[in-house]
């Protein structure tokens, strides 16, 4: 059985495989592609793989004992090996999203390291090229960004055609998956202009969407139900698998607001506080804007998206949203997602190693601390 580190480093195989591949028509094309072959194995070379693991335990799910073999349930390798494939083209369009997301968010940092484009700033300035390094970088990592897209649908679709019958259910909510990300995150960044001139009492209701277009789907329920899709789930199994996906994706999504205003940097590779620079308007601001006083939500309004606050004015506003009750409101919401998660995962008809699998995973996406 694939499990813990073992399923990952299947994954990581299968994405080794595949990247070593298209790197030498990389160079074929020209010697001038080596970093970007390079920035693409560095981004794909970490990371939780949540992605990947719940397409495959979604899979696993569908994987019933027979009920004339009383014998425990048993893997099937080659099956195993193709939706590991799959897992690994959902890690590949994971990287693109994170490409992206870090230049719209000007974010610098990456798990520790520089994010895309300000690695290709870097090759420019080290290089001594002509005209400016951060435009350089930016349309590099954009482009970056787009080949690991295609890499992932050329990879998606190798994987999958491996399926047969059971494929085309899987492109859809694929294709499906990939257009939610995209709109959400246009929310995201409208939600970051356009609030001034929106409804306060529509906030909440408005990052909530958010969590659930550009990150919830995205991260458990789709990945989840493309495996159940794969191994020939019923109707019943995938309602199951959707209905326990969506509000631990939300719980996914809040305690990563959380991190992005509290997480240790040592830890989560970012920089201390880098939602408060970036302005993100999460579900956590929405709540403390409606608890604070008209004066602190003036300053927070004010401070909120400011790319050269100091450490002190991190640490302030991290008090402020403590100290008014948003934190532990948050705290909450992910206690009480995973809580219907969990309870929707008890009465699934699924297969019990893939129950308990993903009870821990459960656990693992709402307490984790990067």
């Amino acid at each position: 059985m694939a499990t813990g580190e073992h399923l990952t480093d299947l994954v990581r195989d299968a994405l080794d495989a595949f990247l070593s591949e298209r790197e030498r028509r990389l160079a074929d094309i020209s010697d001038d592609l080596a970093p970007v072959a390079a920035a693409a194995r560095a981004l794909v070379s970490g990371g939780k793989r949540f992605r990947a693991r719940f397409c495959y335990w979604g899979w696993r799910a569908t994987q019933l004992p027979d009920p004339i073999d009383p014998m425990p349930e048993s893997e099937d390798h080659v099956g195993r090996n193709r939706v590991v494939r799959v897992a690994a083209a959902l890690e590949l369009l994971h990287a693109a999203a994170l490409v992206h997301d870090d230049i719209i968010d000007r974010s610098a940092v990456r798990r520790g390291a520089p994010a895309a484009h300000e690695y290709f700033a870097r090759l420019h300035r080290d290089s001594g090229w002509a005209r400016d390094a951060e435009r350089f970088g930016q349309a590099a990592a954009l482009l970056l960004g787009d080949l690991l897209l295609s890499w992932s649908d050329e990879l998606f679709a190798i994987a999958t055609a491996e399926f047969g019958p059971t494929a085309a259910a899987a492109r859809t909510e694929f294709a499906t998956m990939r257009a939610e990300v995209t709109l959400g995150q246009y929310l995201d960044v409208l939600e970051e202009h356009a609030w001034i001139a929106q409804s306060d009492a529509e906030a909440a209701a408005r990052a909530q969407k958010v969590v659930i277009y550009k990150s919830a789907k995205y991260s458990v329920e789709a990945p989840l139900v493309i495996g159940a899709l794969l191994g020939g789930a019923d109707e019943a199994q995938v309602e199951s698998l959707r209905r326990y996906g969506v509000p631990l994706g939300v719980a996914f999504q809040l305690r990563d607001d959380l991190l992005g205003v509290f997480g240790d940097p040592k830890v989560t590779g970012k920089p201390a506080g880098d939602d408060l620079r970036e302005g993100k308007r999460t579900v956590l601001i929405a709540v403390a804007r409606g608890k604070l006083p008209a004066s602190a939500r003036s300053l927070l309004d004010d401070l909120l998206g400011d790319p050269t606050l100091d450490d002190e004015q991190i640490s302030m506003l991290r008090q402020t949203l403590v100290a008014c009750g948003a934190v532990d409101r948050v705290e909450r919401a992910i206690e009480h997602s995973l809580a219907q998660a969990l309870e929707v995962l008890g009465d699934a008809r699924i297969a019990p190693a893939a129950k308990a699998e993903l009870r821990a995973l459960a656990d693992a996406v709402a307490k984790r601390s990067a």
